[in-house]
């Protein structure tokens, strides 16, 4: 059985630079740790990094065996210092720092772990890189991690009356699990009227929504959400915590420094180590069934967000485009979605 509260806690330890145990391997995160800590955690300094496989990738070790598939260890070398391994973790600092070298891959005993480290990096908002110490006691489970984004877990919190500027007769209502993850709310505009509501996902996105960016089209997309909604007369709003396409913010803003090198947003997000899209879908699905609305008509250009509805059991009686102009600063953005991740724009 898992210990629903098992994840939390390894979060909140990861981004204060704790370590933590994940199945057999201690792990010391390379991002909030620093040496004095590093010290502590590996004072014969024979800990090796942990790195994703895309990582290992852009590092080309993948030409290594033991570097082939799934995530990396690479040995602990007497120049493999915290802030050698710092820039092994952070591609933002590949043109500013060179790498020093050669770096050889080790086989991973316990692969399920490795692989649960890099997912709780993910959720925790950290760069998936740890050093890592083999043989611990057993610890956290790849089943707890997997249990902390499980949309099921998802309950009603709170619902109330909320106008908006756009739409007067909106309503709120917010989500969280009992295990202390992120809250979504929802709101719903107008009446249900017997037909399938007009249903927006959109991903929570600050630089966009609050601030403005040009980079993105999130901003427009979602004024333009609430008002076709409106129009529509029936409808609901989803507003998904999953930031930069579930990688977190300051992720985001590294892909974003990325971007500014040449990178295009998928290059930028797998350089960094992770999927290209890390978002949940189920979480949405399970939004609308506490809602009682089990078939949607989509707003979307995507076909994941069609797809992952259908896999979570919302079915999506019809996809509506959800097209907004470029500007000179989201171009390349654009024309990457559509070519690169199949957006229907």
């Amino acid at each position: 059985m898992t210990d629903p509260h098992a994840t939390a806690r390894a979060i909140d330890a990861l981004r204060r630079g704790w370590p933590v145990t994940v199945g057999t391997l201690a792990l010391l995160p390379v991002e909030t740790a620093d040496p004095a800590r590093l010290m502590a955690f590996d004072p014969d300094s024979s800990a090796p990094l942990l790195i994703s496989a895309g990582r290992a990738a852009t590092l080309k070790l993948t030409n290594q065996k033991d570097a082939a598939d799934g995530p990396v260890l690479v040995a602990r070398t007497p120049w493999l210092d915290f802030d050698t391994a710092t820039a092994l973790a952070d591609p933002q600092l590949d043109l500013a720092t060179p790498m020093k070298g050669p770096f050889h891959a080790l086989p991973i005993a316990d692969a399920g772990a490795a692989a649960a480290a890099l997912q709780l990096a993910r959720i925790a908002g950290l760069l998936p890189a740890f050093f890592a110490l083999p043989g611990a006691a057993p610890g956290l489970t790849a089943e707890d991690i997997a249990a902390h984004e499980d949309a099921a877990r998802l309950r009603l919190a709170s619902r109330a009356r909320l106008p908006v500027a756009a739409a007067e007769d909106a309503e709120i209502a917010a989500f969280r699990s009992d295990d202390g993850g992120q809250e979504h709310v929802a709101l719903l505009i107008g009446q249900p009227n017997g037909n399938p509501p007009l249903v927006r996902l959109h991903s929570e996105c600050l630089t966009g929504d609050v601030l403005g960016s040009l980079k993105c089209d999130c901003g427009p997309q979602l004024d333009a959400a609430i008002a076709a909604i409106r129009a529509g007369g029936w409808g609901i709003l989803l507003y998904l915590r999953q930031e930069g396409r579930g990688i977190g913010l300051i992720n985001k803003l590294r892909a974003y420094a990325l971007q500014d090198q040449g990178f295009d947003t998928v290059d930028a997000n797998t350089r960094l180590g992770f999927a290209v899209d890390a978002r949940n879908f189920a979480v949405a699905a399970q939004m609308l069934k506490l809602l009682g609305q089990p078939r949607v008509r989509l707003l979307t250009n995507n076909p994941d967000k069609v797809a992952g509805l259908e896999a979570a059991g919302v079915a999506v009686a019809e996809r509506v485009p959800h097209k907004l102009p470029p500007n000179p600063h989201n171009e390349r953005y654009l024309a990457t979605k559509r070519d690169r991740t199949g957006h229907q724009l």
